[in-house]
């Protein structure tokens, strides 16, 4: 976000959008795992007194994407593959009951997205496009966990996703694992299509647990 358009919102929820910005440039690895987030710094990069980036800060904490350390600071938190572990467990089950609910709510349009959603990751594929399909996942489960019309599962989903995020290395979705993971996509679409919950449920679970093993395969290559 330029200077400007910070300028234009600071005077209706500044913490609020401070919040967003730091988020932002965290999960855009602007700062790394482990890294210090210097109030100061903050305060000077947008103008603002410090007061407010504390309080952002503090909001932020409810994450999961920072720590405070007593004495220290705030810190970007670093997820270790225990804990990557276990929020993958927790998604398995959140993002297998959002297939599971679109499979028995889902309009014809939804289907369609869906199906486009997944052609584009399909075209991206075929491109050598990693980022583009990397943006696009991101993009197909949002789509699916808000769709299914449980805000609550959404939001609890949507915080995992963003923790994983301190810890999943892009460089796993490559080559036989984008393939295998865009096969998975289109299992799932196609139990939502037949209006099947429990197929849809059985497939979304899945590609989670498959996520979950590419990764803990990477992190322990000899276990």
């Amino acid at each position: 976000m330029n200077q400007t358009a910070f300028e234009i919102l600071r005077s209706t929820s500044l913490p609020g959008l401070l919040e967003q910005e730091i988020e932002r440039f965290i999960l855009d690895g602007e700062v790394a795992p482990g890294g210090h987030l210097n109030e100061k710094e903050i305060a000077f990069r947008f103008g603002i007194s410090r007061g407010p980036v504390r309080e952002a800060l503090r909001s932020l904490e409810s994450s999961g994407l920072i720590e405070q350390v007593p004495n220290r600071g705030f810190f970007v938190r670093r997820l270790s593959a225990a804990e990557a572990s276990d929020v993958y467990d927790v998604r398995t089950v959140l993002f297998g009951l959002a297939g599971k609910v679109l499979a028995e709510r889902a309009t014809d349009d939804d289907i369609a997205r869906l199906r486009r959603f997944v052609g584009d990751m399909d075209e991206a594929i075929g491109a050598d496009d990693h980022a583009r399909y990397i943006s696009l996942n991101f993009v197909l489960h949002e789509f699916i966990v808000v769709q299914s019309g449980n805000e609550v599962l959404a939001q609890q989903y949507l915080t995992l996703v963003k923790q994983l995020r301190l810890h999943r290395a892009h460089s796993l979705m490559h080559g036989d694992a984008i393939h295998a993971s865009n096969l998975e996509h289109h299992r799932m679409v196609d139990a939502i299509a037949a209006r099947d919950p429990a197929q849809a449920f059985k497939a979304h679970a899945n590609h989670v647990e498959t996520a979950k093993g590419r990764l803990m395969a990477a992190t322990n290559p000899l276990a």
